[in-house]
């Protein structure tokens, strides 16, 4: 099957940031990739939630790190397009000298790449063309923004199931070793341990529509990418899990999107 990135101006075609815009509530997106969205809502109509969870979780780590963990400097990995409630924004309600640095090479959230830029004047905010297989880039270019002599909070949220083999476990690690003591490291990751056959037919059903196609891990594989890193409570769990805003009566419900906060020693 052919991968070949669709023009992101192309909007007769499908485009995989579009259509997780969509489920998001956006307006970023066009009738294909609605279309798209509502086919794969259809065989697994939690998917939409999960967008929306992931999101959350974002919200509720990066106030974590910067309320409760003192950071101020974070590194965003395959950030996606400008929305609601980005990275900067959140770190910066709390603490406005927080610096981050956007990293993503889709050309259509490059296109948007300025809304990521809108920065707290006491703080600072760039934007980093580079593919997340290119660590070294990565951390070269967010030299320029951040201290990496001081704890950074790396977000790795949606964007390592893009890699489809092991070599993502030193692409991760390859980022982390160059950060000091006291970094935090944030990754959520889509497996089928909730829904199973559902999941695995959406995920198909994305790949075919996608230049980005998705790689379901299990939740123990999802694991291995917090080794030799001290584990945040409640640890690796689906994201409404992780210690959700308001409490529900019992636990809530469980999504095929598993995430958790590390320490690096």
């Amino acid at each position: 099957m052919s991968h070949t990135p669709p023009d992101p101006l192309r909007t007769d075609e499908p485009h995989s940031a579009r259509i997780y815009d969509y489920w998001l509530g956006g307006k970023d997106n066009y009738p294909a990739d609605r279309a798209m969205g509502d086919s794969i809502l259809s065989v697994l109509p939690m998917i939409g939630a999960m967008a929306v969870q992931n999101r959350a979780f974002l919200r509720r780590t990066i106030r974590f790190l910067t309320e409760e963990r003192g950071l101020r400097q974070f590194l965003d990995v395959g950030t996606g397009l400008p929305t609601a409630d980005n990275t900067h924004q959140v770190a910066q309600s709390v603490a406005p000298e927080s610096r981050v640095v956007y990293v993503d090479h889709d050309p259509l959230v490059l296109a948007h790449a300025r809304a990521l830029l809108d920065s707290a004047p006491a703080g600072r905010t760039s934007y980093v063309d580079a593919d997340l297989r290119d660590p070294e880039t990565i951390l070269r270019e967010a030299a320029g923004t951040l201290d990496l002599s001081e704890p950074v909070g790396l977000v790795l949220l949606g964007v390592l199931f893009h890699v489809p083999d092991d070599t993502v476990y030193g692409i991760v690690h390859a980022l982390v070793s160059e950060l000091p003591s006291g970094s935090h490291v944030v990754i959520t990751h889509s497996t089928d341990a909730a829904t199973g056959p559902a999941m695995r037919e959406a995920v198909r059903q994305w790949n075919e529509a996608s230049s980005n196609p998705i790689t379901l891990r299990t939740p123990d594989q999802v694991a291995r990418f917090f080794d030799g890193l001290d584990l945040v409570e409640p640890g690796l769990v689906s994201i409404p899990r992780w210690r959700p805003a308001t409490p529900e009566v019992g636990e809530p419900q469980a999504m095929d999107e598993f995430g958790a906060v590390a320490r690096k020693p």
